[in-house]
Order: C-alpha cells, then sequence, then structure tokens
C-alpha cells in the first residue's frame, strides 16, 4: 500500500493485473489469484470489472486482453512523428537488406520497438510491435543509450537493474558504461546474443530532434549473416543513410 498522496492505489492494481493477463496471455481466475498472490474472490471483481469495460475478454473461463489496447496504442503511436515518418523509410531498409528492420525509442528506461518489418524470408523471433525490453539487452537500447550522459545510463541501470537474458548480457554498469563508450566513438552498436542467442543486431541513433530524443534503427538476424564485414560494408551505409533520412523528414514534419 502506498503512503504516497498523489498515487491511487487501486489504479496501481488494474495496471497490475492488465500486465499480469498479458503475462499470461490467457488466465482464469485461479491462475491470476496465483500469480499475484491474490485472493480469488478479489482477482475475480478485477477481471470482471475489466471484461464489463470491454479491457478484457473472458472466452469459456479464460481472460484475455482486448483489442481496445491496441486501439489506444495505435493512436499514440500515430501521432508521433517519428513513425509517420520512419516507417516508410524502414520498409525501404528491410527490403534493401533482407533482414528485420525496426525503429525503437525510449520510455521510461525502456527500449520500445515502435516499428518493425520483415521481408520475405527474414528470421522472425515473435517480437511483437510495442514490446519494452532492458536497454541493455539490444542494439537499439544501446544506441539509446549512447545519446545520453553515463550519469543517466547510472540513473536508468539503477532503477531497473541489469538483469540477465543470456550468457552474453552485460550484467555489470562500468562494463555496460564501457560498451555505451564505444557506441558513442564508433557511431553504431551492435548486439551479439545478449539478448536472444543465434541473432545479432547493429543500430545507429537518430539524432534527438525534440520528440525524436532517445530513437534509433536496427537490422536483425542470424549471427552467421551478421560477420563483421557485412556489418561495415552494407548495413552500416543502408543504416546511416536510413537514420539521416529519418531525421531530415522528421525536422520538417
Amino acid at each position: 500500500m502506498t503512503d504516497d498522496p498523489n498515487r491511487i492505489q487501486a489504479v496501481e492494481n488494474v495496471f497490475e493485473i492488465i500486465e499480469s493477463v498479458g503475462e499470461l496471455e490467457r488466465c482464469g481466475v485461479r491462475e491470476l489469484a496465483e500469480h499475484m498472490d491474490l485472493p480469488k474472490s478479489t482477482a475475480h471483481v478485477y477481471l470482471k470489472t475489466l471484461e464489463d469495460i470491454g479491457y478484457v475478454i473472458n472466452r469459456d473461463g479464460e481472460y484475455h486482453l482486448s483489442l481496445r489496447f491496441l486501439n489506444i496504442g495505435g493512436r499514440a503511436r500515430h501521432n508521433m512523428s517519428l513513425y509517420q515518418e520512419g516507417r516508410s523509410e524502414v520498409d525501404e531498409l528491410a527490403q534493401t537488406t533482407s533482414e528485420v528492420a525496426t525503429i525503437g525509442y525510449e520510455e521510461d528506461g525502456y527500449r520500445v520497438m515502435l516499428y518493425r518489418t520483415e521481408p520475405t524470408g527474414a528470421v522472425f523471433n515473435n517480437a511483437p510491435t510495442g514490446e519494452y525490453t532492458q536497454m541493455h539487452w539490444t542494439a537499439l537500447g544501446k544506441a539509446i543509450l549512447a545519446q545520453k550522459s553515463d550519469a543517466e545510463v547510472r540513473a536508468i541501470a539503477d532503477r531497473h537493474g541489469l538483469p540477465r537474458a543470456t550468457e552474453h548480457t552485460i550484467v555489470d554498469q562500468d562494463e555496460l558504461l564501457g560498451e555505451i563508450e564505444s557506441v558513442r566513438s564508433q557511431g553504431y552498436a551492435v548486439e551479439d546474443e545478449e539478448r536472444v542467442k543465434g541473432v545479432r543486431s547493429v543500430a545507429v541513433p537518430i539524432e534527438s530532434n525534440g520528440e525524436t530524443a532517445g530513437a534509433a534503427i536496427s537490422v536483425a538476424g542470424p549471427k552467421h549473416e551478421f560477420d563483421d564485414d557485412r556489418i561495415q560494408e552494407e548495413f552500416l551505409p543502408a543504416l546511416q543513410n536510413t537514420a539521416n533520412v529519418v531525421e531530415l523528414k522528421t525536422k520538417h514534419y
């Protein structure tokens, strides 16, 4: 229970339940109650309320999130010039490289996948648009962190921690700061199985311009297709060209 008079506990509870239903994908009352350590009666009241107002769907006793959340998220994304002006360029990047291409954005210290596109035959890892992940796990996140000061990077790490996703994940602040300094000096970030084994990615930052502060674009694919020569000779020129175009378009949006 919070003692902050500016926070409403019931609202916090609702969103914790929404996030838990999303994590579980679909669940019954008992499963949600056990997952959140709640009385079944409490879990039932919250789920029934959310069902009545259309934010969860009950199918044969199993609850899942409704597409109202897609409507809300879609509106938020649609209002961003980075999305409006960047998606066609990222589509072209994916076709040029034949790899998955994405736009990443920083919000509340997390990397948000704002948009992604996949050419036919590209590796698909089921990461949904809108996904929030730890910044230090991905090339996108590291390219975004490189636009921040060391103090800001430490503040994010202190707040959200540096949890491990794979054996290759950076979990030490000093090591992360060293990595971020390298990203700043070379102008791009590489993710080498730090989030998903067998996957490599390279990202470049999009220069800060109001809304676009804390953004980056990337391409990702199987590690064996992302050797250093291909990164330098093919991916980086394509990424940097795309970033330049997106920066120019968003400045005149």
